[in-house]
């Protein structure tokens, strides 16, 4: 699998949805024109943008401009709401716009992460955002008239943040590069995805992409966040959590499908990396 173009499922009328996603799930690197937003409801979600990977913890936020490829991390333990929609939203609206800052410019220049948000800028997109998702839940009479409206503040409150002059301008070769990142990480979660429960080492991981173990730790670290083996090892329990949350197997049989080579280590590593045993953690989710 390779980078891919996601098509988002938008009524053509009104090209806007929001949904909650678990962290459950690697996201493999894709990219569509519509602008997406990601509010963190709970736990922490991992995503990866720009070249680097990102931690939002509860109530941050972060947005992707049209075009931009990216994907998440599986984040277990976490909700993210999602909010999706095509600029073409607005056209309707342009007779309103007197800046030369287009809608397309303003995604690309305004600070992504709210993190770089000043503290009233971030308790106030906070406070939209889950508006707009209660609005469109709720589905109360005229609720589409109140997306949009608050839609619009949404978009208000990101030219606030923009900067005042066009900083930054990503050049072809840039967005090139970042591009090339994802394909190559594509490579190596589809790798680990098909051969979890089989052993991997980190020489076979860097054949998958043509590197050397030097080079290939190095460029997994860095684009990534964390070593290849923690990602492997991280990987695998959380494989053990969903079987040991949806089946009733001899722990054997569990620390095999995830790819441990011994019940011992399974459960030393479970143990390690969860806070409790393998047959402690099936009980309390009982």
């Amino acid at each position: 699998m390779s980078l891919y173009l996601e098509i988002p499922e938008l009524h053509s009328a009104f090209p806007f949805r929001t949904f909650i996603n678990d962290g459950w799930e690697i996201v493999y690197p894709h990219w569509h024109k519509e602008i997406e937003v990601i509010y963190c409801l709970t736990g922490t979600v991992k995503l990866g943008a720009f070249g680097e990977i990102f931690e939002l913890a509860e109530g941050e936020i972060f947005f992707f401009p049209s075009g931009e490829p990216h994907f998440f991390l599986a984040s277990p333990d976490s909700k993210r709401i999602v909010f999706q929609f095509d600029l073409r939203f607005f056209y309707e609206q342009n007779n309103l716009v007197t800046t030369d800052r287009t809608l397309l410019q303003l995604f690309d220049e305004a600070p992504n992460y709210s993190q770089d948000w000043p503290i009233a800028a971030q308790k106030n997109i906070n406070h939209l955002l889950r508006t707009i998702f209660n609005c469109h839940e709720g589905k109360s009479e005229g609720w589409q008239y109140g997306v949009t409206g608050l839609l619009t503040q949404f978009i208000y409150a990101l030219y606030q943040l923009a900067p005042k002059e066009n900083v930054k301008q990503s050049t072809a070769k840039e967005n090139l590069k970042s591009r090339e990142t994802l394909e190559l990480l594509d490579q190596i979660f589809e790798y680990v995805e098909a051969n979890f429960d089989s052993p991997i080492t980190l020489e076979a991981a860097a054949r998958q992409v043509g590197f050397s173990e030097t080079y290939f730790s190095r460029f997994f670290k860095q684009k990534v966040g964390l070593p290849f083996s923690q990602y492997l090892k991280e990987y695998r329990i959380e494989q053990a959590k969903f079987l040991l949350a949806t089946e009733q197997l001899p722990m054997s049989e569990v620390a095999a499908k995830s790819g441990f080579a011994n019940v011992k280590t399974f459960h030393h590593v479970f143990k390690k990396t969860v806070g409790c045993a393998p047959l402690q953690y099936q009980k309390h989710l009982i």
